[in-house]
């Protein structure tokens, strides 16, 4: 049973910048490419970035490209999202995930989720 935990959310003005951290409890996240999910009141959840175990490559959804990076420190068994010039449409609930791996590749798919954490709620006022 995998354990993740976010933290890092809370309210930002538009255009402001937060970053979101993903502790791995009880395992290796270094074991696992990881992803990033958000899903606002009444949108479908949504694919935001993934990284892959080593962090050599990353993945961005079409929404949040050249804005937001991912990246990890498998040392501290943590994974970071860093958001950038944030939109009131970026607002939502931030999950975590561990993925099924993919050699050199990850997805950002929930297709291929593993397990979730219990997400954190990031707000970008108008």
């Amino acid at each position: 049973q995998l354990r993740l935990v976010e933290s890092g959310g809370g309210l930002v003005q538009p255009g402001g910048s937060l970053r979101l951290s993903c502790v791995a409890s009880g395992f290796t996240i270094g074991d696992y490419p990881i992803a990033w999910f958000r899903q606002a009141p009444g949108k479908e959840r949504e694919g935001v970035s993934c990284i892959t175990r080593s962090g050599g490559r990353s993945k961005y959804g079409f929404s949040v490209k050249d804005r937001f990076t991912i990246s990890r420190d498998n040392g501290k068994n943590t994974v970071y999202l860093q958001m950038n010039s944030l939109k009131p449409e970026d607002a939502g609930i931030y999950y975590c995930a561990a993925m099924q791996f993919r050699i050199g590749d990850c997805t950002i798919s929930a297709d291929a989720t593993i397990d979730w954490g219990q997400g954190i709620q990031v707000t970008v006022s108008s």
